[in-house]
């Protein structure tokens, strides 16, 4: 990948998911949306990163980079309310251990437990998902159907071929964003026009494919939140399965990769310039339950965190 020097005028986000480190991704965001210097003209996201691409896009449709920032806020709010209504939560003793997951609550291992025996099928019959209200009261869907000043590239997995659909602005509804960021061993499949759909990162983590042929600005961000190397190997069975779904995530991500080098190898004067905001030392020491840990403290903390990281980035060029 070719190295720039300068801070570009415009940008492509590019946004990954990963539960509650997805706040990570907020801090980064509100700090590069107060950047002067700095405009988003695209984004491609999946899974978590997919509805704060959405919230994003339709707070600058409202009122420009302010009232996007605005609308991150209480989307992470909302978020942090209906985490603490669910029995997962972090208990006195996580507390006084100092941990930032929900390793000691009984409803968290009840639920890695039914979902290594059961499907949602059958534990969530109802398909009950807190965050399809959140998303749905936040974002008019009609009005950001119509809005283009960003451009945005919604990946799904097709669940029988594992093949990626991106959903663009027009064609983003409540059931795509919920596509985006249906993780299958706890929500049920997501249908779009009768065909199934499950997590974008399966097939995009997120998708870079359609920025080769699209008229967006050659340089990406990429606010990476799902770690591209953990310090130690888990051991434990829910570590284990957390870090092979982020592993099938990462490949995902890894083949997108090598596709833009290609690219940028025959088509110089076209090449995509890639530059990475990576969570990877924070999250590495947080554990697979912290991602379901809503508590507003914590997000805030993570928050903090990627405004530090993008004020970093940014020292990169200075004005």
């Amino acid at each position: 990948m070719r190295m720039a020097y300068a801070l570009p005028p415009s940008i492509t986000l590019a946004l990954q998911g990963g539960g509650a480190h997805g706040a990570f991704a907020w801090g980064t965001l509100d700090r590069l949306l107060a950047e002067e210097r700095l405009r988003i003209e695209a984004i491609t996201a999946t899974s978590g990163g997919a509805l704060v691409a959405a919230v994003l896009a339709q707070g600058m449709q409202r009122g420009g980079p302010k009232a996007a920032r605005q609308q991150l806020e209480a989307l992470w709010k909302k978020v942090s309310v209906a985490a603490g209504m669910l029995p997962f939560r972090t208990t006195l003793m996580d507390k006084l251990m100092s941990n930032v997951g929900l390793d000691l609550s009984p409803s968290s291992i009840a639920l890695d437990y039914l979902t290594k025996l059961f499907s949602p099928y059958q534990f969530n019959m109802f398909d009950l998902n807190p965050l399809r209200a959140i998303v749905a009261e936040i974002i008019d869907f009609e009005a950001l159907r119509r809005y283009d000043d960003i451009a945005l590239y919604i990946n799904t997995t097709h669940a029988q071929t594992g093949e990626s659909r991106v959903f663009h602005n027009s064609e983003v509804t409540l059931d795509v964003l919920m596509a985006s960021c249906c993780l299958p061993y706890l929500f049920k499949t997501v249908m779009i026009d009768g065909e199934p759909y499950w997590d974008g990162g399966f097939s995009g983590n997120p998708a870079l494919y359609p920025l080769l042929s699209e008229k967006t600005p050659r340089d990406v961000l990429l606010i990476a939140t799902v770690p591209f190397k953990v310090e130690e190997v888990p051991t434990k069975a829910v570590d284990i399965l957390d870090r092979t779904t982020e592993l099938s995530f990462h490949s995902a991500l890894l083949q997108e990769l090598r596709l833009v080098e290609s690219h940028n190898a025959s088509h110089p004067k076209a090449a995509l310039t890639l530059h990475t905001i990576e969570a990877g030392e924070i999250i590495n020491g947080l554990g697979h339950a912290s991602k379901l840990n809503g508590d507003w403290d914590f997000l805030v903390y993570l928050h903090d965190l990627g405004a530090q990281a993008a004020e970093d980035f940014l020292k990169n060029y200075p004005a």
